[in-house]
């Protein structure tokens, strides 16, 4: 380990010097870097310790054998305090009811955790007349923004050390100085992993999990999870029940949040549900990736997320996944008391108001899959939904819905041109490089039947269109009512003078009435056609 380092206290509530040092609350876990720390702390700091751990539902850990290492490392005091019900009561449920997945399917078991770390120890540090905490985060990672930060905003006056960050210790370091001070450890250059335990789910880090090229070796990891290849070879269906959107039983057996989620951990955990190889952004610019065991987080969102989309309208569900999306940004990014956390959970908690059900899952081999809900506040009604035949829905209603719902894009599509031909006799052929060219353009092209014909005969694509003056569709008349149409050229033939009007006539009439440009002269039929051309290549 290095003696000496560059890292300056520039935080107004780093110590300035180690006279301002006297008395400790360690966050302590056992693991590496906080058994160094103790030692560290005693040796450089000359300092009393009271070594702090936390009961939060810890799978892999033996808290009495973390409180007597302390000692053993001669923490003056070492407390163990049990928060498993406060942290699943006043922390990971309001994670349960905000979907709480970070980047993906990290449902933020160390975020949701660090807070109340934090809050415990400065509440610990007043009691013990400790003028210090020290944690061992390193500086590359998000624990010591999500600590410091709400450690100093609970108690501006407390000082705090990370040691790991102060003397710049890498893990091979670290796992050295505890050799050379007799640190009992768990490291070793085989296995050079560390984990973060608690209730909600573990995180790993190290080794191979640090670079995204190699492949974790997964058995040589896990802490609390089978392998899925050696889970069971058959299913297992599990029911939670939902009462405003937590978990109250298991399986129809009633349990307090705590005792739900650590027996659900045991049955997810031998069927190897929940494992995540997760790359994620920290929160001070690192892309890294970790390695999440969460067997009882996994199941409970996919359940209580299935519910809530059961239960909400499309609307309400679309606005809620960008509610819970900001959530998990703001407790996985340290702001737990950020005011907006609170703007957000009222929302969250609105929602979750009709939340209510059973929902079952099927766990098998790490696949996790909600197969059956039931709930008094589903907005569903089967005799709606089916596909059999009913009276209930009315279909008739179902087209006038689709016309107007998709009116905007079908305009919005209409970038082209529409130009209707209806060209008499033998002048077709003198329009024949007109039609070429507008068709050239891109603009749709639709024709009367004779000229529709000439069109095809020239490989020239066109919409064929009736006349007016017959019954069939698509007419004329119709798609001007709906203004279908651009520019119309007409080149009519000589007309005849009897009391009824022709169709050129009747067309013509409607082109007045509905604003349509109508060319009735070859001539100006084809100026039109190169000033159009003009335009679309500026």
């Amino acid at each position: 380990m290095q003696e000496h380092t560059d890292y300056v206290h520039i935080a107004t509530y780093e110590p300035r010097s180690i006279d301002e040092v006297n008395r400790v609350v360690l966050l302590y876990s056992g693991g590496l870097d906080t058994s160094v720390m103790l030692k560290w702390i005693q040796e450089k700091y000359k300092a009393e310790v009271i070594a702090l751990c936390l009961d939060i539902g810890q799978l892999a850990d033996d808290l009495e054998k973390i409180r007597q290492k302390a000692l053993d490392l001669g923490a003056v005091k070492s407390i163990v305090i049990d928060c498993k019900d406060e942290f699943a009561d006043k922390y990971i449920a309001r994670g349960i009811k905000a979907n709480a997945s970070y980047q993906g399917n990290y449902h933020l078991s160390t975020p949701i955790g660090r807070p109340l770390l934090a809050k415990k120890a400065v509440e610990i540090a007043f009691q013990e007349k400790a003028d210090t905490i020290a944690h061992g985060c390193t500086g590359k990672g998000n624990d010591q923004v999500r600590l410091e930060g709400t450690a100093v905003t609970l108690n501006p006056d407390i000082k705090i050390i990370a040691p790991v960050r102060e003397w710049g210790m890498g893990r091979d370091e670290e796992i050295a100085y505890a050799e050379k001070h007799n640190i009992p450890i768990s490291h070793s250059a085989a296995k050079p992993y560390s984990h973060d335990d608690n209730m909600w789910g573990v995180t790993s880090e190290g080794g191979e999990i640090e670079s995204p090229e190699l492949i974790p070796p997964l058995r040589n990891i896990l802490e609390i999870t089978t392998h899925p290849e050696d889970a069971p070879n058959e299913p297992e269906l599990v029911e939670l029940e939902f009462v405003k959107g937590l978990p109250v039983s298991l399986n129809g057996e009633q349990m307090k949040l705590s005792d739900l989620i650590i027996k659900l951990n045991h049955i997810a955990g031998k069927h190897g549900v929940g494992i995540v190889h997760h790359l994620e952004d920290r929160v001070v610019g690192l892309k890294v990736r970790g390695l999440y065991e969460q067997p009882a987080a996994h199941p409970i969102i996919r359940a209580h997320k299935e519910l809530e989309k059961f239960v909400c309208t499309r609307l309400e569900n679309k606005f809620k996944e960008i509610v819970d999306q900001e959530w998990a940004y703001l407790c996985y990014g340290a702001l737990w008391y950020e005011p907006l956390m609170k703007d957000l959970s009222g929302f969250i908690d609105s929602v979750n108001e009709k939340v209510n059900g059973v929902v079952t899952v099927r766990l098998y081999k790490g696949n996790c899959e909600v197969v059956a809900l039931k709930t008094p506040d589903a907005l569903f009604d089967e005799k709606l939904a089916t596909f059999n035949k009913n009276d209930l829905f009315n279909q008739n209603a179902s087209p006038g819905f689709t016309e107007l719902h998709t009116l905007q894009m079908k305009m919005a599509r209409r970038t082209k041109k529409n130009i209707l031909f209806t060209v008499a006799g033998g002048k077709k052929a003198e329009l024949l490089e007109t039609i070429q060219s507008l068709s050239g353009l891109g603009m749709k092209l639709y024709a009367t039947e004779h000229t529709s014909q000439f069109m095809d005969e020239n490989n020239i694509p066109n919409q064929l269109v009736h006349k007016i003056s017959t019954d069939k569709r698509p007419n004329i008349e119709t798609l001007m009512r709906e203004r279908r149409f651009d520019l119309i050229i007409n080149i009519p033939s000589p007309e005849g003078n009897g009391a009824e009007k022709t169709d050129g006539e009747k067309m013509r009439e409607l082109a007045v009435q509905h604003n349509v440009p109508l060319v009735t002269d070859i001539e100006v039929a084809k100026n039109m056609a190169e000033k159009l051309k003009q335009l679309q290549e500026q």
